[in-house]
């Protein structure tokens, strides 16, 4: 993705935070019918590998897996985002040289892929899905709580996905180019948002970051 540096986060800790937080993601391969994207969640799993591994599933009926990936597969993640309206600038009051944008938090995963169908590592996988999503629940559901011969009978209708990541690239689009007053106008407007999305971003911009106006 076009990443200029002043964007570019790096950090692997703030990139799987991310990665956590996004919980679905666009799967995406190159195939010889052209490029393919699965929306899915997918489990990362932090201690495996140099740079982790990402676990997920397809429905069997989905032809995504079934086509030969062409090179990496890619997992996209997407952050909070919110609109930019201008009018919270501070310059706008100045010279009035301004355009609306779009703040975002993003992450590219890439890595080789492997689809598995074998039906301990699928019952593995759903396993830790499932606690990983039910775990701030007051009563969280588990795979056990289901009939084991049903539980069989739905591992046979899914096949899984194992990318250990080779690369990561992070964009956390936060006003970094503009002006502290011009930030801090952006922090107000959006904390004042009836969106939950808006005041997440709210909360990434670097209001103390050094940039032009």
């Amino acid at each position: 993705m076009y990443n200029p540096p002043l964007f570019r986060e790096d950090d692997p800790a703030v990139l799987h935070a991310l990665i956590r937080a996004a919980r679905l993601c666009n799967f995406v391969t190159a195939t010889p019918d052209g490029p393919v994207a699965s929306p899915l969640p997918m489990l990362l799993d932090e201690k495996e590998g140099e740079r982790g591994v990402l676990y997920g599933h397809l429905a069997r009926a989905n032809p995504h897996w079934k086509l030969p990936p062409l090179g990496e597969a890619l997992a996209i993640f997407m952050g909070p985002d919110a609109y930019i309206t201008p009018s919270w600038y501070a310059s706008k009051q100045e010279h009035g040289k301004v355009v609306p944008t779009w703040n975002y938090a993003a992450v590219h995963a890439y890595g080789t892929v492997e689809f598995f169908e074998d039906e301990n590592r699928l019952l593995d996988l759903v396993t830790r899905l499932t606690a990983l999503h039910e775990k701030p629940r007051a009563e969280p559901w588990a795979v056990t709580d289901a009939p084991e011969a049903f539980i069989r009978q739905q591992l046979r209708a899914i096949v899984g996905i194992r990318m250990p990541i080779g690369r990561l690239e992070g964009k956390l689009k936060m006003s970094q180019n503009r002006s502290a007053a011009d930030r801090a106008g952006v922090v107000q407007g959006l904390a004042a948002s009836d969106r939950a999305t808006d005041r997440a971003v709210a909360g990434l911009i670097p209001l103390e970051t050094d940039s032009a106006t």
